[in-house]
């Protein structure tokens, strides 16, 4: 099979990468751009640890194709931070010890930001739901979701 060419924006950088035709974005990103925040969980879309915001809406990127990304925009974990200054979302993370081993921080501080960006003041029950599709095996989500609370609420000021 050949490779397919791949043009696309990641974290407001225009990048270009070759991919299989059954390789997920999941994969190109990590392996083709080296951007390994991305984690991959369960390879299902059943536990979010991959999330990535495509054309303004969360996905996640085991399961969209690489070659899918072509000519569209694609928001990483990697892209959260401004360079050394963490996002709010971030110190809000670190301050309420909403992470312990890692491995699904970067798909909920990716489905929290997109959920702040559309939304800057929801409620505990919407945070809820908009997280409902990612999946902690260590801290709880109490933590998390006071974490993005907390955010919210220093992000109005």
């Amino acid at each position: 099979m050949s490779k397919i060419h791949v043009n696309a924006t990641v974290n407001g950088d225009a990048v270009e990468y070759l991919c299989e035709p059954d390789e997920s974005l999941l994969d190109s990103l990590r392996d083709r751009l080296g951007l390994t925040g991305s984690k991959e969980g369960c390879g299902t879309g059943d536990c979010g640890a991959c999330s990535v915001v495509l054309d303004g809406r969360l996905v996640c990127s085991c399961l969209v194709l690489g070659a899918e990304a072509d000519g569209r925009a694609i928001e990483t974990i990697e892209g959260l931070a401004d360079g050394d200054e963490l996002h709010p979302l971030q110190q809000k993370f670190l301050e309420h010890a909403a992470l312990q081993c890692g491995i699904c921080t970067p798909g909920f501080l990716v489905a929290a930001k997109a959920l702040l960006d559309k939304n800057p003041d929801p409620d505990e029950t919407e945070i809820r739901y908009w997280l409902a599709g990612n999946l902690c095996r260590c801290t709880g989500y109490d933590k998390i979701v006071r974490a993005v609370m907390d955010t919210a609420e220093e992000m109005r000021r």
